[in-house]
Order: C-alpha cells, then sequence, then structure tokens
C-alpha cells in the first residue's frame, strides 16, 4: 500500500506528460517516481506485467495504467472543475483531439526527437535508466534503451522518404496552434480540456524539452511555447471556464480540419483492417489480447505516400469519441455533427461499425 498516488514516469516521457499536467491542474497531491531500471524491475512488471509508462499506484493499492484510463480514474474520484466540457460539440471535439495528439501526434514526436534530437535524447535516456553510471555508461546504456524506441520510427511511417511530410505538417500544425493560442489560453477557454492534455504530452516531452525541436517551437510558435509553459504551471489551478454556449472557436476549426483530412482516413483504413482481423480470428482466440500491430496499410501526409503499422489502439481511443456521439440526443448530436462537416469530418459522423474493444488486465482486448 502506497500512501498517496505515486506517478511512475519519466520527463521524456509523451504520456507521463499528459497525466502530470493532469494532477497539477487539478492540484491532486502526488508523488512522481522516476522509472529507473530498477524500478522497472521491482514496481511496473510486477503489476503491470510489461515495461510501460506512466504507471498510476493508489493509496489503497490499485494500479492504474494508460493516460486515458488514468485521467478518467481520477475525474471519477476528483469531480471539482471537470477536464470535459459539457457542451456535445466541446466535448466531441476535445475527445477527438485527445485520440489525435495521443495517437498521431507520435509521428512528428518521433520524427523530430530521433533526427534532429538523437544524441541529447540517448544520454537523457541513460541518465533516467542508470543514474548511478558515469556519463559514458550513461550513454552506452542510453544507446540500449534507445533501440526499441528509434527503431520504431518505419512501425509509425516515419521514414527518409516521409520525413519531410512530416515536418510540413507539424509545422503547418504549429502556425495554427500558434494563431490560436494568441487568442485563447487553452484550447476551448480559460481552462484546460482532455485535448489540451492530450496535446500537451508530445508538445511538451518531445517537442518543447528536446533542445532542437523546443529551439523550433520557441522561434516559430511562441504562442504555443507560452501554453506548454501555462499547462506545466497552471495559471488558475482547478480554475478557468470552458467558452459559453459551447463556442468552438474559429481559429480551432483548421485544427480539427487537419485532423480530419491527415487522421481521419488512417482510422477508416484501420477500422477496415480491423474488422477483416477479427473476422478471421479462430474462436479460440478471440478472448486473448490483441496484437498490437495487424499488418500495414498505406498512407498520404502532404501529398506524399507511406507505408504503417495498422494499430487497433487507435480505434479503442476513436470509441471513446463515437460512443459520447451515438449517446446524444436528437439535437445535441445534429449541433456536433454539423460542426464535424464544418472540418471535413462527416464520414466520422457515419463511421463504420467495427467490434468493440475494452482494456482488461493493461491489454487491448474483444469486449
Amino acid at each position: 500500500m502506497t500512501q498517496g498516488y505515486e506517478l511512475y514516469g519519466a520527463e521524456a516521457s509523451y504520456f507521463t506528460g499528459k497525466v502530470r499536467a493532469y494532477l497539477r491542474y487539478k492540484r491532486i497531491p502526488f508523488s512522481e517516481v522516476l522509472a529507473t531500471r530498477e524500478v522497472y524491475k521491482d514496481i511496473i512488471l510486477p503489476r503491470v506485467g510489461w515495461p510501460v509508462i506512466p504507471v498510476v499506484a493508489t493509496p489503497d493499492g490499485e494500479t492504474w495504467q494508460d493516460s486515458s484510463e488514468i485521467i478518467d480514474n481520477f475525474e471519477a474520484r476528483f469531480a471539482e472543475a471537470p477536464v470535459y466540457p459539457q457542451g456535445p460539440r466541446q466535448k466531441l471535439a476535445a475527445l477527438i483531439i485527445e485520440a489525435w495528439a495521443d495517437e498521431w501526434l507520435k509521428l512528428p514526436a518521433m520524427h523530430y526527437r530521433w533526427t534532429k534530437n538523437r544524441d541529447w535524447i540517448v544520454l537523457e535516456f541513460g541518465k533516467l535508466s542508470r543514474p548511478d553510471l558515469d556519463e559514458a555508461g550513461q550513454r552506452e546504456a542510453g544507446e540500449q534503451t534507445a533501440r526499441p524506441f528509434a527503431g520504431a520510427l518505419p512501425a509509425l511511417g516515419v521514414t527518409p522518404e516521409t520525413g519531410p511530410a512530416v515536418e510540413t505538417s507539424y509545422e503547418g500544425l504549429l502556425a495554427e496552434l500558434d494563431a490560436h493560442f494568441a487568442a485563447h489560453d487553452f484550447l476551448f477557454g480559460s481552462r484546460p480540456s482532455i485535448g489540451d492534455f492530450g496535446l500537451y504530452g508530445p508538445l511538451y516531452a518531445h517537442q518543447y524539452r528536446d533542445p532542437v525541436s523546443g529551439a523550433l517551437m520557441k522561434r516559430i510558435a511562441p504562442n504555443v511555447a507560452r501554453w506548454v509553459e501555462r499547462m506545466s504551471k497552471p495559471p488558475l489551478p482547478k480554475g478557468g471556464e470552458f467558452l459559453a454556449n459551447d463556442e468552438i472557436p474559429a481559429t480551432l476549426m483548421p485544427v480539427l480540419t487537419r485532423i480530419m483530412r491527415e487522421y481521419l482516413p488512417v482510422l477508416l483504413a484501420t477500422a477496415e483492417a480491423f474488422n477483416a482481423h477479427v473476422a478471421a480470428l479462430p474462436e479460440a482466440d478471440r478472448a486473448k489480447p490483441l496484437a498490437r500491430g495487424i499488418g500495414m496499410h498505406d498512407f498520404t501526409l502532404e501529398g506524399v505516400t507511406g507505408k504503417r503499422v495498422i494499430f487497433p489502439f487507435d480505434l479503442w481511443m476513436l470509441q471513446r469519441a463515437l460512443d459520447f456521439l451515438r449517446g446524444l440526443d436528437e439535437g445535441a448530436r445534429e449541433k456536433a455533427v454539423h460542426m464535424l462537416k464544418e472540418a471535413g469530418g462527416e464520414r466520422l459522423a457515419g463511421f463504420p461499425a467495427f467490434p468493440r474493444l475494452a482494456r482488461r488486465n493493461f491489454q487491448l482486448v474483444l469486449e
């Protein structure tokens, strides 16, 4: 039993950043424990079964893993200042942004980290996993830790051929966000939403902290850098408001349009492949954890076509938004669908059915 909430993670971790920023905004007392090699061996692997961060240990002995589930569990216990907007358009947009930021923004996050900041992050990893070694030893340890992360780029679709398109897309996104954050403190007003926390993961842990990426952000998108700093040290913990009348700021529409243009086709292709994959599963395998990847498919970004692994987890994240949309009454759903159509996302409103997904024992399974 812990004495309080313990967050096992690291500053360089995409999803630890998301959870940490949430805890700071909500002013939930917690202690952060650096995920060293010993912590993985002695705590994370026995509790979760595989090496992953962030992990939360609760005072009553529970273990939580996955940033979205961690935040939802905290929201159930700490209801003040909810991070989910109540309006149908704002909440749907926030859920879509969270899913996109969690899964699609891995492309620029990983591209910039491993092609622009490699030497720096290798040493950072070495310091994390082996704080007991000198710098040479830490670099060697960091190279070992880095290998699977750097090796994951082709699976995400990040290659020398697609790299320039990833950079064009990311810098376009920074310009859109910079214009938005010039007018608004957060995505939907003066209170951060679940969408802000999702977006903060890659934009802080990879793009703001990594030195080359951080310099780029501060140079071409200073308002985004200031938003990162507000998210890191919230000026109004448990405070602020979402915009009245369920308003979606006009400055946010280019971001939503980008999501529909870049990511919605990937989601549609993923659903098609997942349906075929599940249909072919032997009955005896349907209760087992799903594979993290189920083959490859083509995707197009900024006019460049590449290949990437098909990840069923994207559909679990999307399912959160689709469940919300389908649960709305007719009037609220009409408003939400109108917003999707304005962003070019009408296909999301009629997204094809796919087998429901759940998480059991920290793994993705068929519900």
